[in-house]
């Protein structure tokens, strides 16, 4: 079963269910108000042949026919009542997504909580865009689940309601939530190697400045990068691991790196927030202190793991790729 926030009947009473229900910061419990139930296919087929049973019965009257299409009928309502009790009174609980670069899968976990001493089997959890993960939750345990979807583009990724569903026990009934919680993954730009030095040579203060991605001593390999100039491969390090290394050197000039938006020879906005994030990727790996200068905020130089993401951050927000859904 996939979500479905489109037009159409099914769409349009989707949407006035989950305004109906409201939305969470962090926890939701599927109670009966929230709670909806109604034959699969197979259910439908099922209560199709019960009722031609029941009129063969009726015509022959034949007792154990009767006996049987009562039975099966009474089967039936008892699967109903137990898919009905494999879902309600779960409780789901989001874990905080942690920020991705435009490109990478963005993680989405959930923690369900069985409260009861029943054990909750053949659970779903189905979002648009990620792929259907199904769990199982012992009694009075919890189960952890992960919906990744993939990103594209800088900014703040709402993902969307968040389908809960069970068919079990028999598939002839599927009961369903939807969870829908106040949450959004940030996106960074997509690191992209420039290919020029975009530091500048000195700041306000009459600090120098140090350069990254030029110079002349030798400071290390790190993984390739799409855009890396051939003559900086270390052939003798990829020929032993079989995968590719950048030499990276450093020109020491001072302590200070500054990262100006307007340093940079470009004019796509989204180039430039690539080529900062990649200076800023790099700068923290190698340890260093730097700042950064957009057009309406300056980030004083730091190198802390706060800093790193404050910078980060900075560039996601920047106006023009705010927020987007799946």
């Amino acid at each position: 079963m996939k979500t479905s926030t489109s037009g159409g009947w099914s769409g349009r009473m989707e949407q006035w269910i989950i305004r109906r229900q409201g939305s969470a910061a962090r926890e939701l419990r599927v109670h009966r108000r929230v709670l909806y139930i109604l034959p699969t296919r197979h259910g439908m087929l099922f209560a199709l042949i019960l009722v031609l049973m029941l009129l063969g019965s009726i015509n022959y009257s034949n007792s154990m026919a009767f006996l049987l299409t009562f039975l099966l009928a009474g089967l039936g309502s008892n699967a109903m009542w137990h898919t009905h009790r494999n879902v309600v009174d779960v409780r789901v609980t989001r874990i905080p997504a942690t920020p991705v670069f435009a490109g990478e899968r963005a993680q989405f976990r959930y923690v369900i909580h069985n409260p009861s001493h029943v054990i909750r089997r053949n659970l779903f959890l189905d979002r648009k865009g990620a792929q259907t993960q199904r769990c199982y939750v012992s009694a009075q345990g919890h189960s952890t689940v992960n919906l990744e979807i993939q990103t594209t583009r800088r900014g703040e990724l709402k993902p969307g309601p968040l389908l809960l569903y069970s068919s079990y026990p028999l598939g002839l009934f599927r009961t369903w939530s939807w969870l829908v919680f106040d949450e959004a993954v940030l996106v960074y730009p997509k690191p992209i190697a420039p290919t020029t030095v975009l530091a500048q040579a000195g700041d306000a203060s009459g600090q120098r400045t140090q350069s990254v991605l030029d110079g002349d001593e030798f400071s290390g390999l790190r993984g390739y990068h799409p855009g890396d100039a051939p003559t900086r491969l270390d052939w003798k390090a990829s020929a032993r691991t079989g995968a590719l290394y950048t030499k990276q050197f450093v020109r020491e000039l001072g302590q200070t790196v500054w990262f100006d938006w307007q340093a940079l020879p470009i004019q796509d906005a989204e180039l430039r927030l690539s080529m900062l994030c990649y200076q800023i990727v790099e700068a923290h790996a190698q340890g260093l202190r730097y700042g950064l200068r957009l057009p309406s905020e300056e980030i004083p130089p730091h190198n802390t793991p706060a800093h790193y993401h404050r910078c980060l951050t900075t560039l996601a927000r920047f106006p023009g790729g705010l927020h987007h859904a799946v």
